[in-house]
């Protein structure tokens, strides 16, 4: 929760970092298992905070950040001093991902995006789906844009454990958009979410996009059977259009 806060006060503080990244307790226990990032055992999270511009000036700005850092409630700052201390601090972050191998063989990355300032609340609304659904949930992400990345770890070979993760994971973007935020910040729709786009969209909404495809994919040529929803919008035929709209 104070990594959270951290993040919104370097913001309102007029601060736009280079990369603001966010690593919880789960995903440092399993970076610990397999690199040697240096992160502190035990943080509930570890914010990786970079800045760009002349020296002088991220000399001034970094002790803003600092200062911000330990306002909200920090426990350890550090800052590069090289770029190969610079580098290692990254080693975690960058090797996160397949660090989480250690805990799991498998894991269902969701990526949905909300505001900066609900980070804490989503987070929390998240472990409670991962309580749900007897699973463990590892959050690493880039918290500067409020683009979360929940990764839902499970075994595919045991029965039925991948309908349960896709099932977590839909509760998991409904979590986002119920926040303000919704189903994707970098990753797309494509056949994944298709099912979760009534949450943000309407049918009129839908066949407006449909309707705008069509123009260029007359055939429906153009990624058949993605974005939309199966029963919900389907693709229009070739003379037809949305309500209002001309094609």
């Amino acid at each position: 929760e104070s990594a959270c806060t951290a993040v919104s006060a370097i913001i309102e503080n007029g601060i736009v970092p280079a990369a603001l990244e966010m690593i919880d307790a789960l995903t440092i226990q399993a970076v610990q298992k397999v690199s040697d990032a240096g992160y502190p055992d035990d943080a509930g999270a570890v914010l990786l905070i970079e800045l760009e511009g002349l020296q002088d000036e991220v000399d001034e700005i970094g002790s803003e950040v600092e200062a911000a850092l330990w306002d909200t409630g920090a426990t350890q700052v550090q800052a590069a001093q090289e770029e190969g201390e610079r580098e290692q601090l990254w080693v975690g972050r960058k090797g996160a991902l397949g660090a989480l191998g250690a805990l799991a063989p498998n894991y269902f990355l969701v990526d949905g995006v909300v505001p900066r300032t609900k980070l804490a609340e989503v987070l929390g609304q998240v472990a409670e789906v991962a309580k749900r659904y007897d699973i463990l949930i590892a959050n690493v992400f880039h918290a500067g844009d409020g683009n979360l990345h929940p990764c839902l770890l499970f075994d595919e070979r045991e029965p039925g454990a991948l309908e349960k993760i896709v099932e977590a994971g839909a509760e998991v973007l409904r979590v986002c958009v119920d926040a303000g935020g919704t189903l994707t910040g970098e990753h797309g729709v494509g056949l994944e979410k298709k099912e979760q786009m009534p949450l943000v969209f309407s049918d009129e909404d839908m066949a407006a996009m449909l309707a705008a495809r069509q123009a260029f994919a007359p055939k429906n040529s153009l990624n058949p059977g993605k974005i939309f929803p199966d029963g919900v919008a389907h693709a229009p035929s070739a003379h037809s259009s949305a309500p209002g709209m001309t094609v």
